[in-house]
Order: C-alpha cells, then sequence, then structure tokens
C-alpha cells in the first residue's frame, strides 16, 4: 500500500469516526499537533499529508498502519464460524468491520452455539461482523448477579437488534448502548423509553431515552448469547 492508497483509506476512518460522534476536527488537532485547518482540507481531498503527519494521526486514533488494510488486518464478517473476538465496548458498539488491533483475545466456541441462530436486525446491519465478546463492566456484575460474575465474558450476537422474544420460556438479555458504554440488562420498551431491567432485585431500573428518529435498536449492540463466568 502507498502513501495516496494509505491517506485515503485513512480519510474514510477518519469521516467514519466523525459521522458517529467519537471524533471532532478540534479533539484530533490537539491530540496531532495538527491544524484543525490542515486536518480539515486534508478530509476534503484539498492536501495530502506527509508521513510524519499520517504517523501522528494514527497514534492519537491510536491505530497501526496494518489496521488500513482491507485483510489480512482485520477480522471479516465470513470469518471461520467458532472463532470469536473479544473487544472493547466502543469495538462492539460501532465497528462493522473489527481491526486486528482492536482484538483482546480470540475465543474458540462450539460452532454448535453459533450455528442456526436466527437473525433479525436492519438488512444494512447483516454486513458487520456477527459474534464478538465483551468483558462485562462492575455496574454490570453489581445488576446482573449472580448471572454475570466478575470479569465474565458476554458475547454478542450483532444480528439481532429488535426486542422480538427469541425464546418464548425466557427472557432476551441484550447489550444496550448506554453514554460511551455497553451495559447488559433485561430490555422493555415503554413510552419512548428503553427500560433496563437487572437481574439482582436490589439493583435499580435505568431508562434510555429515545431521541427523534431513533428507533429501540439503534441502541442495541446485540443479543447476549453466552456468558463465561470466571472460577
Amino acid at each position: 500500500m502507498n502513501l495516496t492508497q494509505m491517506q485515503s483509506r485513512l480519510r474514510l476512518e477518519l469521516m467514519r469516526r466523525i459521522q458517529r460522534g467519537s471524533l471532532s476536527l478540534s479533539l484530533l488537532s490537539r491530540k496531532t499537533g495538527l491544524g484543525s485547518s490542515h486536518l480539515s482540507n486534508f478530509l476534503h481531498h484539498k492536501r495530502g499529508l506527509s508521513f510524519a503527519a499520517v504517523d501522528r494521526i494514527l497514534m492519537a486514533l491510536p491505530m497501526a498502519a496494518t489496521d488500513l488494510l482491507p485483510s489480512p488486518g482485520r477480522l471479516l464478517p465470513n470469518e471461520p464460524i467458532g472463532l470469536v473476538p473479544v473487544v472493547s465496548h466502543e469495538t462492539a458498539m460501532h465497528e462493522l468491520i473489527v481491526r486486528r488491533s482492536t482484538v483482546v483475545r480470540l475465543l474458540h466456541l462450539p460452532e454448535e452455539l453459533l450455528d442456526d441462530r436466527r437473525a433479525r436486525c436492519r438488512p444494512a446491519r447483516k454486513a458487520w461482523l456477527r459474534f464478538v465478546a465483551i468483558r462485562a463492566g462492575a455496574a454490570d456484575v453489581a445488576a446482573m448477579s449472580p448471572l454475570i460474575l466478575p470479569d465474565a465474558l458476554i458475547v454478542l450476537d450483532r444480528h439481532y437488534t429488535a426486542l422480538a422474544q427469541y425464546r418464548p420460556d425466557r427472557p432476551n438479555l441484550y447489550a444496550i448502548r448506554h453514554d460511551a458504554h455497553l451495559t447488559v440488562r433485561y430490555v422493555d420498551f415503554q413510552a419512548s423509553r428503553l427500560v433496563l431491567r437487572p437481574h439482582n432485585r436490589d439493583a435499580s431500573v435505568e431508562l434510555v431515552e429515545l431521541i427523534g428518529e431513533e428507533a429501540p435498536g439503534d441502541h442495541i449492540a446485540g443479543r447476549v448469547i453466552a456468558i463465561f463466568n470466571q472460577f
């Protein structure tokens, strides 16, 4: 990959982060020391960047140059069944294709656990890498105990973002985008709000307000299909 190709892929990555709200030109300028007008001209194809400037941006994101490659630097949606990446909450929420540099570890799961799963999501969502795992947060451990214990790994099906019940005999458990992290809860939808219900009866119910044309599925990262507690 030459410098022109690298800059083109970097430009797309920056625009994607800016559009989803996780990055701004002013923030990138502070992290890199590059002027906002310099960065704006780059994003609008009015100028290029030197290798040194590209390195500064990659360090600020943070990313490696290999993350800009379509393959083999990324886990594609057609990765072998049974191989599930453990990633950050940020990656699970926003990344269509998981960059290998963001993978904490890989889980090797029985294929039957991931096979024959019914998908319920918008068509565009089916382009996402389907199964990822996240580490349980402290708030989830408190609210979902004893179902979720400290350091648990939680496997998500990111192709199931509907509130329709998967099995008639048990409620769905979801990872919900709540502020800048994921919250694992049982979920209801009432009066334009997502009602996040804990497993622990001593924990409080939380509410997520939907804004404008938002739908419940816009806040759902995926349905929980497995929990691996550390003993």
